[in-house]
């Protein structure tokens, strides 16, 4: 149990580290910017997401940890509540299947074909959050992979549009070009 409480505090110490910045100079045709990028890796957000909100502190979204375990832990509630309720009735089906008698005594009296269908139902309950319990988990992967990527995404005010004339090739024709207008953003 150390071990594991060692690994997961190693986790968050390299999660929440300092990051490293550098300066990108990039020349825009109008004037040159300084952009500053950091060192931050998707990859490294995806493998510290194995431990549920790990990717999502490294990636400074720390918000979105409690709403990932309340989802796991609702779901994984779920997913043990139907594997007991399926438990407990496989265990009254054989029960009444073998000697007639009922050992859960708010089902005395159901007919075991009534049983075996309240076991089919948990069953297929617990398959199924089963499958959305590794949904939720596959989701916090997902998630912290994707807002890794756009970590140094830069959502500025900065978006021109530009128009400018151009001569394009026309296809299928003698005339050869065309006069064209081109359009481009910048963002």
């Amino acid at each position: 149990m150390r071990k594991v409480i060692m690994i997961v505090g190693l986790l968050l110490v390299l999660a929440t580290g300092a990051r490293a910045q550098e300066t990108v100079v990039s020349v825009a045709p109008s004037s040159v910017t300084d952009v500053p990028k950091s060192d931050h890796n998707p990859t490294k957000a995806l493998l510290l997401s194995l431990v549920p909100g790990a990717g999502q502190i490294y990636n400074g979204q720390a918000w979105k940890v409690p709403i990932f375990y309340a989802a796991l832990g609702g779901v994984g509630y779920l997913t043990y509540n139907y594997y007991t309720q399926m438990r407990t009735f496989k265990k009254e089906y054989l029960a009444i299947g073998y000697d007639g008698s009922s050992t859960l005594p708010n089902y005395e009296g159901y007919p075991g074909s009534s049983i075996y269908n309240l076991y089919q139902s948990a069953n297929k309950n617990f398959q199924l959050f089963c499958i959305v319990s590794a949904a939720v988990y596959g989701f916090n992967l997902l998630d912290a992979y994707v807002f890794g990527h756009l970590y140094d995404f830069n959502i500025g005010d900065d978006l021109t549009m530009h128009l400018s004339p151009a001569v394009s090739p026309m296809m299928g024709s003698n005339a050869g070009f065309a006069p064209s207008l081109n359009l481009s953003f910048t963002f």
